[in-house]
């Protein structure tokens, strides 16, 4: 008999470990994680309540943005919502095909053009804009008026 035909000797077999409760306390003590946990939560209402008007977080901001500021530039929203230039274009001319906005020569410099809303645009964004207030206020239900104050000003002083 060689040492091949030998029966192999048997480990005790290895102590798996079991989980009763999930401690996440060490991620809810970060900011990163409760910031995209609460973003999440509000983007799954967003998705639902916006369905309707076919509109994404990022179209809604986009639109909103050209609604307050009649004939902003391209260049000025990728700076104020952090879009890089080509994905904005893409979303652009997809609105405009929607119908939903318009480029327009700016006044003053010959080479930009201004963004507007058509009048079906300004339809869907004032009711857009009414179900962001309702959903906004759906979120953070289980917040005083003041404590969703202070959330929103202490978020800004992470990104601002």
């Amino acid at each position: 008999m060689s040492a091949r035909d030998l029966p192999k000797p048997s480990r005790p077999a290895a102590t798996t470990a079991t989980v009763e409760q999930v401690d996440t306390s060490y991620l809810e003590g970060l900011l990163g994680y409760n910031a995209r946990r609460a973003a999440l939560a509000v983007i799954e209402v967003f998705m639902v309540r916006m369905a309707p008007f076919g509109l994404r977080p990022v179209d809604f901001s986009v639109l909103s943005m050209i609604t307050h500021n009649p004939g902003i530039t391209s260049r000025q929203l990728c700076t104020a919502l952090g879009i890089l230039p080509p994905n904005l274009v893409a979303m652009v001319n997809t609105l405009e095909k929607r119908e939903l906005i318009a480029r327009k020569p700016h006044p003053r410099d010959g080479r930009a053009v201004g963004l507007h809303l058509t009048a079906s645009g300004k339809k869907l964004m004032r009711e857009a804009e009414s179900m962001a207030v309702g959903l906004e206020a759906d979120v953070a239900s289980r917040l005083s008026a003041s404590e969703a104050k202070t959330l929103i000003r202490l978020l800004q002083k992470v990104y601002l």
